[in-house]
């Protein structure tokens, strides 16, 4: 979507995607990924999510990035967190603690922004972007984590015909004509969202949150 749309739900409030809780789905899956404590993880698209609070919780460096200053200001603000700030050409950094948090376009990142990055944490990005953008993301981050990067992709998958997005269906076979072959892509969990969930997307009859397991090939794979 065209940042303005994103500014203007922000600038609304709209921001349903935001959850009160960490996501539970992450909280289920992550430790089996084997990650070590100090790895940085990317969170790409962000908002204020409470997932980087967990991720720093478990000993995590955490490189969060968003394109609007309103969600990162209130992300510092909601937490009694005092930043520091500083700009570089990614966009505007502000950094509390073990989480960072740049205020920028996903897509203006390189090699060298995410050569420490080791870990990535995807719940709301992907099913964020329309069809056309979603092949860029493959390519920017993703195409730019180092090998053996590991971590959680976590879709939604409906009916696209029901609704507009976002957020918008993503279904397997999308996920992994994307990723692979750079990437190996296992299916963790198809968890069903009753209609009367407080994640249901409005307009969708049958909807089902996917989690993906994701390890950037080595050289020798």
């Amino acid at each position: 979507m065209h940042p303005e749309f994103w500014q203007q739900r922000w600038a609304a409030g709209q921001i349903g995607f935001h959850q009160s809780e960490p996501t539970a789905l992450l909280q289920k899956h992550w430790p089996a990924l084997g990650i070590p404590a100090q790895a940085k993880v990317l969170v790409p698209l962000a908002g204020k999510s409470l997932d980087m609070l967990w991720l720093a919780a478990q000993g995590h460096q955490v490189l969060g990035v968003e394109l609007t200053q309103r969600a990162v200001d209130q992300f510092f603000a909601e937490h009694a967190l005092s930043p520091q700030v500083h700009d570089s050409r990614y966009g505007r950094h502000h950094a509390a603690g073990n989480i960072e948090l740049i205020c920028g376009d996903v897509f203006a990142l390189d090699a060298a922004a995410l050569a420490d990055c080791s870990a990535v944490f995807d719940r709301a990005a992907i099913i964020a972007l329309p069809p056309d953008l979603r092949a860029r993301y493959a390519a920017t981050p993703y195409g730019l984590l180092p090998a053996g990067c590991r971590g959680l992709m976590i879709t939604l998958e409906y009916v696209q015909a029901e609704r507009d997005g976002p957020p918008f269906s993503v279904q397997e076979e999308e996920v992994r004509r994307l990723l692979q072959p750079r990437w190996e892509v296992e299916l963790q969990e198809r968890r069903p969202i009753p209609r009367d969930h407080p994640g249901h997307v409005a307009g969708t009859s049958l909807l089902d949150t996917v989690v993906y397991g994701l390890r950037a090939r080595l050289p020798e794979d």
